[in-house]
C-alpha cells in the first residue's frame, strides 16, 4: 500500500472524527452546518480553524470560575439572595411588578438579586465617564477592583494607572484584571510598573503561542470597576483616549458610547463577578468580608432605584444575557429602542424583534453608519430587509462610530452593558449588562437615543431593496461567516 493511499485513509478517518465532534459538540444548527462545510471543503485548514474557533467551551466547562469552594456555603448564599430578591420584588412598584418574568429569569440563571436603594448615573461618552471614574478612584479608601477588555497605554490609561499606583502604595488592596489580547499595549512596561507598586494584576486568560487562536476567540469583554464594595461602573466604554471627544483629543472619529455609575447593593453582583474572574485568573481564593460586600443598612441612597446585573460567558450553563434580552423584548407593549455597534442577531433575537414589530410595538434600531469592520457590516446588512418590511425603523449613525450597547423598553426598563447584539457576545465572550427598572433612567436613555437619531439617517425600505444584486450577494456571502465573526 502506497504512502499516499495510507495518508488519504488517515485523513478521511480524522475528517470523520472531526465531523462527529462538530455534530456532537455544536448546539446551533447554523453553526454546525457552517463548520461541517468548512472542514469538508477546506482540507486541513478547515479542521485547524474549527479547533481554533469552533470548540464549544460552554459544554466542555473549560472555565471553572467560582467564588466559593464550599458547596454548602454557596447554597446558603444563593438561598439568602433569592429570599432578599423576592422581598424586594414583593415591595416593588408597578414597573417591577410588570417585569416579574425578567427579574425571575435573571435570578434563576445568574442568582443575581433584584436590588433596591441604588443611585444610578447615566454617563454619555468618555468625556462624561472618566472625570467621574477618576474622582471615585481618588476617593477610594479600602479597595479598588478593575477589569477591562481594552486598557490602553495612553493619556487616560496612564492617569488611571498613576492613581492605582498611589492607592496601592497607600495600603489599599488594588486588584486589576486585563484581557491579554485587548489590553496588549500595557502587557510589558505598565504591568511591570503596577506590580512593582504593589498592584495585584493578572491577564484574564494569558495568550500563549500554541493556543493563540482559541484564546483570542474567548475574550473577557467586561468593563467593571468596583470601589470599596459600594460604588461600581459598567458599560461599553473601555479605557482609551479614543472614547473621549474633546478639542484637546485629536481623534478623527467621534466616539459615541454609554456607561453607568452605580452606588448601592447592585454593586454586590459586579463585585461577585470580579472576584469569580479573579479567583480564576489569579488562582486565588479571596476571603469574603463586609468590606467586599457591605451590609444593606450601610448604603445611603438618594434615588432608591431597582437594579439587577446579568452576565454570561463560556462558563455559563445557558446564554443568560441572550435570554434576558429576549424576555425584555417580549415584555414590551409600546416601544423597543436598541443601540448596538454589531448587529448579527441569533434567530431568536431576530424573531423576537419581528414579532414585536408585527404586534404593533414601535421598534427602532441604531447601528453604525461607519463601522470598524466591513465584513461585520456586510453581514449585518443582510438582516435588515425582513426587519424593515415588518415595520422596524433602522437608523445609521453618521456623526461617528456608535459603540453603545443599550436597550430601552416602554420608558420603564433601561439596559446598559458590554454585550453587542451578536452571536459572539451571546456565545463566546464574557459579558455583563445592568438592567435598571426605573422610569427616570429609562427616559434619560430614551432621550439619548432620540438625540442620536438626529445624527442618523433612516434606512428607506424602497431604496434599500433597490441595492444591486451583486451587493446583496456579497452581504449574503458575508452572512455565511456570521457564526464565526
Amino acid at each position: 500500500m502506497s504512502l499516499l493511499l495510507v495518508s488519504e485513509i488517515v485523513y478521511i478517518i480524522i475528517l470523520l472524527l472531526v465531523c462527529f465532534r462538530v455534530i456532537f459538540d455544536t448546539q446551533n444548527t447554523t453553526k454546525t452546518l457552517a463548520y461541517l462545510l468548512l472542514v469538508i471543503f477546506v482540507p486541513i485548514a478547515g479542521i485547524i480553524f474549527y479547533f481554533s474557533f469552533g470548540v464549544n467551551y460552554r459544554i466542555r466547562k473549560i472555565y471553572d470560575k467560582k467564588l466559593l469552594t464550599n458547596t454548602q456555603l454557596q447554597n446558603n448564599l444563593e438561598t439568602e439572595l433569592i429570599k432578599y430578591s423576592k422581598g424586594v420584588l414583593k415591595e416593588g412598584d408597578e414597573t417591577i411588578q410588570e417585569s416579574t418574568k425578567l427579574v425571575n429569569l435573571i435570578l434563576k440563571e445568574n442568582f443575581s438579586p433584584l436590588t433596591n436603594n441604588n443611585d444610578v448615573k447615566l454617563l454619555i461618552n468618555g468625556e462624561s465617564k472618566f472625570p467621574v471614574v477618576i474622582e471615585c478612584l481618588k476617593n477610594a479608601n479600602k479597595h479598588i477592583h478593575i477589569e477591562y477588555y481594552i486598557f490602553e497605554d495612553d493619556n487616560i490609561g496612564n492617569q488611571i494607572i498613576e492613581i492605582l499606583i498611589d492607592k496601592a502604595k497607600a495600603g489599599l488592596k488594588v486588584r486589576f484584571i486585563y484581557d491579554d489580547f485587548g489590553s496588549r499595549s500595557i502587557r510589558n512596561k505598565q504591568v511591570k510598573r503596577l506590580k512593582e507598586a504593589g498592584v495585584e494584576i493578572f491577564p484574564f486568560y494569558k495568550i500563549k503561542l500554541i493556543a493563540f487562536a482559541n484564546r483570542i476567540n474567548y475574550r473577557n469583554h467586561r468593563k467593571i470597576i468596583v470601589i470599596d464594595g459600594h460604588t461600581s461602573f459598567v458599560g461599553g466604554i473601555n479605557v482609551s483616549d479614543k472614547y473621549i471627544n474633546s478639542e484637546s483629543n485629536k481623534n478623527e472619529l467621534y466616539w459615541r458610547d454609554t456607561h453607568l455609575k452605580i452606588y448601592g447593593p447592585a454593586t454586590w453582583y459586579l463585585q461577585y463577578l470580579f472576584l469569580c474572574d479573579w479567583n480564576f485568573c489569579a488562582k486565588d481564593n479571596v476571603e469574603l468580608n463586609n468590606q467586599l460586600f457591605p451590609q444593606v443598612k450601610t448604603f445611603q441612597s438618594n434615588q432608591d432605584k431597582h437594579v439587577q446585573i446579568t452576565a454570561s460567558g463560556p462558563d455559563s450553563d445557558v446564554p443568560t444575557i441572550l435570554f434576558a434580552l429576549l424576555q425584555a423584548i417580549n415584555l414590551a407593549e409600546k416601544e423597543v429602542l436598541i443601540t448596538t455597534p454589531y448587529f448579527i442577531p441569533s434567530n431568536s433575537i431576530k424573531d423576537a424583534i419581528l414579532i414585536s414589530a408585527k404586534s404593533g410595538v414601535k421598534v427602532k434600531l441604531i447601528i453604525p453608519g461607519v463601522s470598524d469592520s466591513k465584513l461585520v457590516n456586510a453581514a449585518a446588512s443582510s438582516y435588515y430587509s425582513p426587519l424593515l418590511e415588518s415595520g422596524v425603523e433602522i437608523y445609521r449613525y453618521n456623526k461617528g462610530f456608535v459603540h453603545a450597547k443599550t436597550m430601552v423598553i416602554d420608558n420603564e426598563i433601561a439596559i446598559v452593558g458590554t454585550a453587542n447584539m451578536d452571536v459572539r457576545s451571546f456565545d463566546l465572550n464574557f459579558e455583563v449588562n445592568a438592567v435598571v427598572y426605573d422610569e427616570d433612567t429609562a427616559n434619560q436613555l430614551r432621550a439619548a437615543f432620540y438625540n442620536d437619531i438626529l445624527d442618523s439617517t433612516k434606512i428607506d425600505l424602497k431604496v434599500w431593496n433597490s441595492r444591486s444584486l451583486f451587493q446583496k450577494f456579497l452581504e449574503k456571502l458575508a452572512r455565511l461567516f456570521s457564526p464565526m465573526l
